[in-house]
């Protein structure tokens, strides 16, 4: 199905609120990263919000990977 539009794509499909909830801003190793806490404890990263570019080379700080504390 295609969808032709001007709305954004936001109000068509809203997000939900519970999602943000899980979110949240924290710092590792120096870094400031927004992660999600996952079932075992530990934290899966969502978003790299440094402004160091030398940041966002490190495999283990990239959206996806799992850090704990």
């Amino acid at each position: 199905m295609i969808l032709y539009t001007m709305m954004p794509h936001d109000l068509i499909f809203p997000t939900d609120e519970n999602d943000y909830g899980k979110q949240l801003t924290v710092t590792y190793d120096g870094i400031p990263l927004m992660v999600e806490k996952t079932e075992n404890a530990e934290y899966r990263v969502i978003r790299v919000l440094s402004s160091d570019p030398n940041h966002f080379l490190h495999q283990k700080y990239a959206p996806g990977s799992k850090i704990s504390f």
